[in-house]
């Protein structure tokens, strides 16, 4: 099967519309903690779609868009009622209005199969696939239609660019500043209720939900910046579509069978592989980059411990040339790949030398750093030792923990509050000096 650019093109460019015009408004859910919300609107306008039916007895658009938004409206409404009066988490109040609704949606539609040509799967799954079958006699109604509600959720998106940021961020200081955060609610309950509907017969309902979530979640982990992160969940949203029909097409010659996979669900499928690739390769919230400061920060923690013994080695013979045996430090810490580095890395930045009995010595840079460590670690006891009970054979282990993350400000305030001691409370002295600007 090779691909048509009358037939598959309209439909990628139908997804591409839908999926783009849902992830503009879906973005902004997400900023507000309020994506179960584009779930509940989704279902919730059932109800609203079965009354126009039974009112106008037509599959017309704007009979559909008429009780889509009325139920939208009810939907953000009945939410925030039973969220305040009821003392109600959000999300609890969301689902509990969305099930309603969706359930009496239900009922309407079976009390009206005998009178209205209702087709509840086409809401559910779409009707992507034959929707290029129209584009032999002209442009399609969904893609006329989708084309719309895209250039429209733009024009509210770059028009209202500002509004919708303070509001999403901080509803608190968009009233200060004069903006109806009220207004710009239920404008986005709007549009998302528009959007819904008018993809529902193109792409169904379950692409909906996945495209007003997934793509601006993908974007989310990679920016915290507004204006990217809507137009990567705008350039995920299209590429999904694209790869699914290619996929579509591709199917069959893949796996030797006629039958072809939804381009719907196919399109959900890739949403996800982008969402998942995200999740993995984040910048700052990826899995790998998470795992990679966890293992900067053991190795920083490996190598202050090992500036902390070298010190208390040469505190303790005495002897400021006092080299210790790099075996020893191996006993302590062990010989693993983590010791190795952290011993190469204090060598590689000059914090300490080796000499040439195979010992190690503190550097005058290494010195400095390590009497910073030494200074908060005993300064952390005597802190504990003042405001507490503990024993002071049980001082230590606690000070040993915390020294890592003690910086300037905290060193200083615990200075001022332990009345600058000279001596911890097993008699060290504490090295003298200030802290660091730059920790």
């Amino acid at each position: 099967m090779t691909w048509s650019w009358q037939g598959d093109g309209t439909v990628v460019l139908v997804a591409m519309l839908a999926g783009c015009a849902c992830a503009l408004v879906g973005s902004f859910l997400v900023l507000r903690r309020m994506s179960l919300m584009g779930d509940a609107i989704s279902h919730a306008v059932l109800p609203g779609l079965v009354v126009a039916f039974l009112v106008t007895h037509s599959r017309g658009i704007g009979a559909m868009l008429v009780g889509a938004v009325v139920v939208g409206i009810l939907t953000a409404l009945l939410t925030q009622v039973i969220a305040r009066y009821g003392k109600v988490e959000e999300g609890a109040a969301m689902g509990v209005v969305f099930t309603i609704l969706f359930a009496i949606g239900l009922v309407l539609i079976r009390q009206a199969t005998d009178h209205v040509d209702l087709d509840p799967s086409c809401v559910l799954y779409g009707n992507i696939a034959h929707i290029y079958a129209d584009a032999f006699h002209g442009t399609p109604v969904a893609l006329k239609n989708l084309a719309i509600v895209f250039a429209l959720n733009l024009f509210f998106v770059t028009a209202f660019y500002k509004e919708l940021k303070v509001s999403a961020f901080d509803p608190a200081l968009s009233s200060t500043l004069g903006i109806n955060a009220n207004l710009m609610h239920y404008a986005l309950m709007i549009l998302v209720a528009l959007t819904a509907v008018v993809s529902f017969e193109a792409v169904g309902s379950i692409l909906v939900i996945a495209m007003l979530i997934v793509p601006p979640v993908t974007a989310y982990l990679l920016t915290d910046r507004l204006g990217v992160l809507l137009f990567l969940s705008v350039v995920f949203a299209a590429a999904s579509a694209l790869l699914s029909q290619l996929a579509v097409i591709a199917f069959p010659v893949w796996f030797n069978t006629p039958v072809q996979p939804d381009t719907s669900a196919m399109m959900t499928v890739f949403a996800g592989f982008f969402l998942m690739v995200a999740i993995v390769v984040a910048p700052t919230r990826g899995l790998a980059s998470k795992a990679w400061q966890h293992l900067a920060l053991r190795a920083q923690i490996r190598r202050e411990d090992i500036l902390g013994v070298l010190y208390r080695f040469r505190e303790n013979l005495g002897d400021a040339a006092a080299a210790m045996p790099t075996a020893d430090l191996r006993r302590i810490f062990g010989h693993g790949l983590l010791t190795r580095y952290a011993l190469q890395s204090l060598r590689r930045r000059r914090l300490t030398s080796t000499t040439d009995g195979n010992g190690l010595i503190l550097t005058e840079k290494g010195l400095n750093r390590a009497e910073r460590l030494i200074r908060s670690h005993r300064l952390w006891e005597s802190y504990v030792a003042q405001y507490s009970d503990l024993p002071l054979d049980h001082l230590h282990e606690p000070a040993e923990r915390v020294e890592h993350f003690i910086g300037p400000r905290l060193e200083t305030a615990l200075r001022e509050e332990v009345a600058d001691p000279q001596a911890d409370p097993h008699g060290r002295s504490i090295p003298s000096g200030q802290p660091e600007k730059n920790d």
